[in-house]
């Protein structure tokens, strides 16, 4: 959409308020708003000021002027406002004019542009599946003298035999037991078709959306795939809708990675793929799962950078709660055709030369999504550029299900670390695949790896619930 096409969306949806949004470090979306009187092509060519030092991972007090510049193409109308509001997200720039390379939006332009500087092809499309949990009650608290949480949901197999107003009527969701049951057993059907006709006038497509596996109101969402900058701010607009839908309802949405001990946590899985103009470069009859050689490569950089690459893909300490085997985790660092268990891999059902792609399973959506998908494309694109063979580098294909393995046989499969720490060490040390082009500069890497340094520490210092009930009759 153009400038002049979005000043006439103004007038003619007689919109009062336009939302100018950025994205932090950590993917949380923050916001001005200015009166519509005040927007015309100007705001446009000058940008919102705001202050860059109230946002954690930013600039200094002493140099916290910055300025957000609205994308005219990434627009919608907010459907929770009273007052009728345009969204408008925005890329950071100095004062000076220059992009602030601590923008999460302007590393994914960068990675774009490095994608058609690279030759390799002209586009790369991503399309993630969000998972979350619609939970009726959630409270929690971490201070000097308790700690604990408490989450409640009115499907869950835990409430079998709670006390309801005029009687408990069954039906509950079994641990594990969520996945595609129809109503009465999922509760849920009205909220999510509320959330995609939103989604719809927020101009996502929507493919499908289903209960998922563990218990508590587990859901999942699909929309079509887009290119990388506006896949991830369609992830924005799709996480804000989710939430202030379930907010609606009386109820909240979380995209925790693992808010439940003993059931499935919740995962972001990233199909990807990338085009020469209209033509699918991964797309090959006769090789295995039908992939390319490029797409092979692609996956063998994918494999190769994971350790490092989940450092930005799964960057909390909870997303190392999911990563643990027997709930569908994909630890194993290996591909696949059609194998859940495997961190890369192959649809093959109903999949045409255009729909031909692979799927990166690891990530979560505490990820910021212009990093993660940026760090993905950098990495697969390392592996083209090296011609890295996954097959060569014992990383499969394993068309098994790897969770029956023997012992024996899982000792030469490589996992997926098993702390926030250990990524972070890892993307330590081994980060020029994504400083290739000035798409992520060291800058940003130190400051990054910085901040994920602190919220771990902050996490391993605190006392843990459990603690008490191993340890204080010691």
């Amino acid at each position: 959409m153009s400038v002049e096409n979005v000043l006439k969306s103004i007038q003619e949806n007689n919109i009062e308020w336009v939302d100018f949004r950025f994205v932090d470090l950590a993917g949380r979306a923050h916001h001005i708003s200015l009166p519509a009187s005040a927007v015309d092509a100007d705001t446009f060519v000058n940008g919102v000021a705001f202050d860059g030092s109230s946002i954690q991972g930013f600039r200094g007090i002493e140099e916290s002027d910055m300025v957000m510049m609205p994308d005219p193409e990434a627009t919608y109308v907010d459907p929770f406002t009273a007052h009728p509001t345009l969204n408008v997200m925005c890329d950071i720039f100095t004062p000076d004019g220059e992009r602030y390379e601590r923008d999460p939006r302007s590393i994914a332009v960068k990675a774009e542009a490095f994608l058609q500087e690279s030759g390799v092809g002209t586009t790369a499309f991503f399309a993630p599946e969000s998972e979350f949990f619609i939970f009726d009650d959630v409270r929690y608290e971490s201070g000097t003298n308790s700690s604990s949480y408490f989450v409640d949901s009115e499907e869950a197999s835990w409430n079998t035999n709670r006390q309801e107003e005029g009687g408990n009527l069954g039906f509950k969701v079994r641990t594990k037991g969520g996945y595609v049951p129809v109503a009465p057993v999922d509760t849920q059907q009205d909220i999510r078709s509320e959330m995609c006709r939103l989604l719809e006038e927020a101009g996502l497509s929507i493919e499908r959306h289903h209960h998922e596996v563990a218990t508590a109101g587990q859901a999942e969402i699909n929309f079509r795939f887009d290119t990388l900058k506006k896949t991830a701010d369609n992830l924005l607009a799709y996480k804000y809708i989710v939430h202030n839908t379930a907010r609606q309802y009386g109820k909240v949405a979380t995209f925790m990675p693992k808010p439940l001990f003993g059931d499935n946590g919740s995962g972001m899985h990233v199909h990807q793929s990338i085009f020469d103009g209209d033509s699918p470069l991964f797309y090959d009859k006769t090789g295995y799962a039908n992939l390319s050689e490029m797409a092979l490569h692609y996956i063998g950089g994918i494999l190769y950078h994971a350790p490092a690459l989940i450092a930005l893909t799964n960057p909390s300490t909870n997303s190392f709660k999911r990563l643990v085997p027997g709930y569908e985790a994909p630890v194993n660092l290996v591909y696949s055709k059609g194998n859940r268990s495997a961190a890369v891999r192959i649809p093959v059902a109903a999949v045409t030369p255009k729909g031909c792609r692979i799927e990166f399973r690891t990530p979560d959506s505490t990820a910021n999504p212009y990093l993660a998908f940026s760090a993905m494309l950098m990495a697969g694109l390392d592996g083209i550029k090296r011609k890295i063979n996954p097959t060569e580098l014992g990383y499969g294909p394993l068309d098994k299900n790897i969770y029956d393995l023997s012992d024996a046989d899982k000792e030469n499969i490589r996992s997926v670390p098993a702390s926030l720490e250990e990524a972070l060490d890892a993307l330590a040390a081994d980060n020029e695949f994504l400083t290739e082009g000035g798409v992520f500069t060291k800058d940003f890497l130190d400051n990054y790896i910085n901040l994920k340094r602190d919220e771990a520490k902050a996490v391993a210092i605190r006392i843990h619930p459990h603690e008490y009930s191993l340890y204080f009759d010691c």
